[in-house]
C-alpha cells in the first residue's frame, strides 16, 4: 500500500476532481484537506507510523489554498485557537 500511495505522489500534478466538492467555490474542500492533513498527522505520530500517507492531504491543501489563508491557520494551530478539530 506504501508503494501505491509513493507512486501516486510521484504522478501528482494537482488536485484531482473530489466528488464532495462539485462546485467551483473549492473553499470548502481546501479547508477539509487542511484538516485531514493535521489529523492524518497526528494519527500516525500517535501510532508511531510512517505520515509519508498524509502527504497526500498536503500537496492537495497546498495546491487549492491560498497561501495567507494557511499561513494564518497555522499561527491559529500554534496559538491554540484553531477553529477546526483536530
Amino acid at each position: 500500500m506504501a508503494e501505491d500511495i509513493r507512486a501516486k505522489l510521484e504522478r501528482y500534478k494537482t488536485a484531482p476532481f473530489d466528488s464532495r466538492f462539485p462546485n467551483q467555490n473549492q473553499t470548502k474542500n481546501c479547508w477539509q484537506n487542511y484538516l485531514d492533513f493535521h489529523r492524518c498527522e497526528k494519527a500516525m505520530a500517535a501510532k508511531g507510523a510512517d505520515a509519508t500517507p498524509c502527504q497526500w492531504y498536503y500537496r492537495v491543501y497546498k495546491s487549492i489554498c491560498p497561501s495567507s489563508w494557511v499561513t494564518t491557520w497555522d499561527e491559529y494551530r500554534e496559538e491554540g485557537t484553531f477553529p477546526g478539530k483536530i
